[in-house]
């Protein structure tokens, strides 16, 4: 063992160059690949959080709304609330209808506005009840607008994914450049792994060629060429994770308004984040390296 770790040294020292530029390198790939993993997750949060859950609401009238259907000045009465909800439950289109108060729209509201200056400037009295409605195929939802839309005491249905599909396509997009840029740089990591390991086997030919004659096994004559990449590529993950533990608390420490009434990524998100740049990483590391061994180190 003193043997291989003091060729891993000697090898770290003769290209102390090369390993600076494969730490780099991975750490910059690494990098990328967890930002890419992090977007990927908060695009599957804001879908979980608003897109899957809620697909229409239906926004009934208060004093402070108006519209067609609306009474000025009158809150939606009993009758009309009622008829609302047996239009939706008696719809074959729809799979659920949940009904929220004007306490329970408040109390999310608090929620979502937390800290924020937004939060203190409306009463419970100025939220809207609404109805959230869940569909069989949320690709057919005229059905159901159309169905409620003209009932009285109705101020207005929206679709929600209206709203949230250009952050989500943004989000993806941004997903697959992060993760395309971020392939990219690891297999320029990759080679430039093997490539470093290649140049090390060269100007080690004689020492291999002398462990070879005294009987030395190919694990043996492999284990300094894993250890240099191992640590240079640890060095790599480490710099990563830094940089991913920096993002996450960065989005934690100042979130802003606009993303505080969705889901927002967090330290679970960053954990796997971290634990994937690990993996792809050590990986990274130990695939280059064992080819080029088995490539060059035949003597």
């Amino acid at each position: 063992m003193r043997h291989i770790f003091s060729e891993t040294w000697s090898g770290l020292r003769r290209h102390i160059t090369m390993v600076v530029a494969v730490v780099v390198t991975t750490f910059v790939s690494l990098t990328l690949f967890g930002a890419g993993l992090l977007v990927y997750q908060q695009a599957d949060l804001l879908k979980g959080r608003w897109y899957d859950r809620v697909e229409i609401s239906v926004f009934l009238c208060t004093q402070a709304t108006a519209g067609d259907n609306c009474t000025p000045g009158a809150d939606i009465t009993d009758a009309e609330r009622e008829q609302v909800r047996q239009t939706l439950e008696s719809n074959s289109e729809v799979a659920a209808v949940e009904f929220e108060t004007k306490e329970q729209a408040y109390a999310e509201f608090q929620e979502a506005f937390d800290g924020s200056p937004v939060q203190d400037s409306l009463t419970v009295d100025q939220m809207q009840e609404s109805f959230r409605v869940k569909l069989v195929d949320p690709a057919q939802f005229e059905g159901v607008v159309s169905a409620v839309a003209g009932l009285p005491g109705v101020q207005a249905v929206q679709d929600m994914r209206e709203y949230l599909q250009p952050l989500i396509g943004v989000l993806q997009a941004l997903q697959i450049a992060a993760m395309a840029t971020g392939g990219l740089l690891l297999l320029a990591a990759a080679l430039q792994i093997g490539n470093t390991i290649r140049m090390a086997a060269v100007a080690r030919r004689r020492e291999i060629g002398i462990m070879r004659l005294v009987g030395a096994g190919n694990l043996y004559i492999m284990a300094p060429f894993l250890l240099e990449s191992l640590i240079a590529g640890v060095l790599g993950i480490a710099l990563a994770c830094g940089a991913i533990v920096a993002m996450v608390l960065f989005l934690t420490a100042n979130p802003q308004v606009s993303l505080q009434a969705g889901a927002w990524i967090g330290w679970p998100e960053g954990i796997f984040a971290m634990v994937g740049v690990a993996i792809v990483g050590i990986v990274l590391s130990i695939v280059p390296t064992i080819i080029a061994t088995r490539r060059y180190l035949r003597v």
